[in-house]
């Protein structure tokens, strides 16, 4: 199979179930974002960094292409038998925001409480999860507006909202593992 298919060269590109749409149509931009997303949670996790966070942060990729799928795919696909898509991709569950959940609270655990909103760095690590979490917030800005034009399954605004929150607890979690100072914003 070759990368190139060419038909893309006069700037529309085809949804899951064969929709043209143009390349800078909303549901291309929440999709492309999800994926600019997976590549910045790839960065951070080929970061030395416990191996329980890697194991988080490869499932969270996996769910991650399930939603880039799920945005990809034309939302008047017909349906098969028994009601089910022609198209078949996994779906983002309740339990999926529930890890998110648990890791946090488990992370936070052993963190101290914020009094001050924190300055992003104090380690290249640290940075990575700060651009994940502001990169997730713009694909959940980007989600929300697709939705109203064309509601989908509203797990995905969830765990993007989720996501981001547990993108800002791994960094105080990474910042403490890595001995880098957490630096608050007093204004």
């Amino acid at each position: 199979m070759k990368i190139y298919t060419k038909t893309g060269d006069q700037g529309t590109t085809a949804l899951l179930g064969g929709k043209r749409v143009a390349k800078h149509h909303i549901r291309i931009e929440s999709y492309g974002t999800v994926d600019e997303l997976n590549s910045w949670i790839g960065l951070i996790r080929d970061q030395e960094i416990p191996e329980n966070a890697k194991d988080i942060l490869k499932n969270i990729q996996d769910k991650l292409f399930t939603i880039g799928s799920m945005l990809a795919t034309d939302p008047d696909q017909k349906p098969g038998k028994a009601g089910q898509s022609l198209i078949k991709i996994p779906s983002i569950k309740k339990e999926d925001i529930s890890l998110l959940e648990e890791e946090m609270d488990r992370m936070n655990e052993s963190l101290p409480p914020m009094t001050h909103f924190i300055l992003p760095g104090g380690h290249t690590t640290v940075s990575y999860c700060h651009i994940s979490r502001t990169v997730c917030r713009r694909a959940e800005r980007l989600a929300s507006l697709l939705n109203e034009h064309e509601p989908f399954n509203p797990d995905i605004l969830i765990y993007l909202n989720r996501l981001s929150d547990y993108l800002f607890v791994l960094a105080r979690n990474l910042s403490d593992f890595l001995k880098a100072d957490e630096e608050k914003w007093i204004p």
